[in-house]
């Protein structure tokens, strides 16, 4: 699972960073340029909060579980 989260996290990294030295490269000029980083980081920024809630919808429907398990078992041992 850690793995996982470690080999997203390195993908959308990469991506980002590969967007940005496009945009660098790109024959553009400095105005343009830096609208298009701007536009890139908002999208970056957006994906990361949307990643963030869904893990913590997720974290939350592992806790609920967890403690319906728990309860569940207490019920049967006493």
């Amino acid at each position: 699972m850690k793995s996982t989260g470690k080999i997203l996290t390195a993908i959308v990294a990469g991506a980002a960073l590969g967007a940005i030295v496009g945009i660098l490269l790109a024959p553009d000029k400095g105005t343009e340029t830096r609208r298009k980083i701007n536009e890139e980081g908002k999208k970056l920024a957006e994906d990361v909060k949307d990643k963030f809630r869904r893990g913590k919808e997720k974290l939350n429907g592992l806790k609920e579980e967890f403690q319906q398990t728990v309860k569940e078992k207490a019920e049967e041992f006493a």
